[in-house]
């Protein structure tokens, strides 16, 4: 991709026509509740699916390395000392351990040897927040689920529940935002009434918002990932237009094989190290609808929507996390009143 190249798979909406607004959207979200409030976490597994845990003895080289060949971007931790559940691993975990390199260069050595179970000094030592430990067990409400990682900030949650012949611990799965909020989708014919546009909702980020050019280092951006504790940066041109986004886990795909050299690539050369399956961004417009939102999540993996004009220009970002939490408290206060 040339530097001034714009993107060439951004997804839209689809189009909606003017209906008139009523008093569908608090009925609407207050139905999606509802529907969290009856179902359980395991209700929204697929009928077979993949899990992998990590042992926190595991190297994090070669827990990258896993991560990367089975094409996931977290994983559970299972501590074998205590037969226990000890959290779970995420992008985040692995940009802790470049800013720890980034910062102790000499390191190189130690850091090649840290295992999974040494994450929690290197929070320590940068000050950071601990890794997730938040969970649900598979036969609660989903909603419970919704409300922990909405309170937490995660973007995921494992499912954890009790072997009956040990009685301890057992990882069952992961559950993320994505795959609730396409449940939601799919089974709550309400979302199709959520017809107020975005410019009208209490719905994303629309200022503040961190951006970067192809010839930022992605250093700087993996900084701005940090410090504003996001997960993604918007990409433009000279001229102001979002041509890309720069993503969290943008970053594993440069660390593989423990080799950091590649954290001196601009951001430009970074994009290009990207699987050829990269679906690419998802973009919407301020008139754009929450129905017609719910609609591309049922279609679509998307994690966000960048937001923009009629010229491309930037004007917010929504993110799955802002969906959730828009779904689980419009209205809420009136219910409990």
């Amino acid at each position: 991709m040339d530097q001034g190249e714009p993107l060439a798979k951004e997804r839209r909406p689809p189009e909606t026509a003017n209906i008139s607004v009523s008093d569908h959207e608090p009925s609407s979200t207050r139905a999606i509740r509802a529907f969290l409030k009856v179902r359980t976490s395991y209700d929204v597994l697929p009928l077979s699916f993949r899990l992998i845990v990590f042992d926190t003895a595991l190297l994090v080289k070669k827990s990258l390395d896993i991560l990367l060949q089975n094409e996931i971007v977290s994983a559970p931790l299972w501590d074998s000392r205590t037969s226990t559940f000890a959290g779970l691993l995420t992008v985040s975990d692995y940009i802790n351990v470049i800013q720890y390199y980034w910062h102790n260069p000499d390191a190189l050595a130690q850091v090649d040897q840290f295992r999974l179970n040494s994450l929690r000094d290197i929070e320590k030592a940068l000050g950071v927040t601990p890794i997730e430990t938040a969970s649900i067990h598979p036969s609660r409400p989903l909603y419970e689920a919704c409300r922990s990682m909405v309170a937490s900030k995660a973007r995921r949650i494992p499912i954890i529940d009790d072997d009956d012949e040990t009685g301890r611990a057992m990882v069952v799965s992961v559950i993320t935002q994505y795959r609730i909020l396409k449940f939601v989708a799919v089974n709550v014919g309400e979302t199709q009434k959520l017809r107020k546009p975005l410019r009208d909702l209490n719905v994303g980020t629309y200022s503040g918002l961190a951006t970067a050019q192809m010839d930022t280092p992605v250093m700087d951006v993996i900084n701005m990932l940090v410090k504003r504790v996001i997960s993604s940066v918007p990409i433009l041109d000279s001229d102001g237009a979002v041509i890309n986004v720069f993503e969290a886990v943008d970053v594993i795909t440069l660390i593989k094989g423990g080799v950091y050299e590649d954290l001196n690539l601009t951001v430009g050369e970074a994009l290009l190290k990207r699987s050829e399956e990269f679906p690419g961004i998802y973009t919407c417009a301020l008139h754009d609808r929450l129905d017609a939102i719910f609609d591309t999540i049922r279609k679509s993996r998307v994690h966000r929507f960048v937001v923009i004009d009629e010229n491309s220009h930037l004007k917010g970002v929504v993110t799955l996390s802002d969906i959730l939490e828009y779904v689980l408290l419009e209205g809420e206060a009136d219910e409990s009143g």
